[in-house]
């Protein structure tokens, strides 16, 4: 799923990928948010669980376990949105681009394979990490030629990308 705002001026972006096991909508469980702010879009093949709100509430009040599962995961996709924030305001294209990549490799979480989707656009990539179509090309042939990555039959991040987005701003790696 590919998470996409607007902004009043028109203006798209992409603001996340969501895959296997993500939530979203997660924001209404807190509040009573009158609008929405991104719009999911299904960008491969993919089956969504739908829980109305007092289901989801009963649920978390009822299954410890599930409730402290949905927590961890809100509270790391909150630590990540920060962290996307900070890699926008300080890092270069380049940067931002090799820890997009990685992140959606999920190098670095358990069982990973690290491949990226593979019907993942330029297009999509250059909203996402905010520059052009043409960077985002001129930096995936440069990281190909460096061995970083591989498109046989779709996308292929090597962990050895880490070494280029290791040198962020918060000193954290992705």
């Amino acid at each position: 799923m590919r998470l996409n705002a607007l902004s009043k001026q028109g203006k798209e972006a992409t603001i996340a990928l969501l895959g296997p096991g993500d939530f979203l909508g997660e924001g209404c469980e807190a509040s009573d948010q009158p609008l929405r702010i991104a719009t999911a879009t299904a960008i491969t093949d993919c089956t969504v669980l739908r829980v109305e709100k007092g289901e989801m509430l009963r649920t978390l009040h009822r299954e410890h376990e599930f409730s402290d599962m949905f927590v961890a995961y809100v509270v790391e996709r909150h630590n990540r949105t920060q962290a996307d924030l900070v890699d926008q305001l300080f890092n270069s294209s380049e940067k931002r681009l090799a820890r997009a990549l990685l992140i959606l490799a999920r190098i670095g979480k358990e069982g990973t394979s690290e491949e990226v989707v593979p019907e993942i656009s330029q297009e999509t990539l250059a909203e996402m990490i905010g520059t052009t179509r043409s960077r985002v090309n001129f930096f995936m042939n440069r990281f190909r030629k460096l061995g970083l990555i591989d498109y046989n039959g779709g996308l292929q991040v090597h962990s050895s990308l880490l070494s280029l987005s290791c040198t962020s701003s918060s000193g954290r790696l992705p």
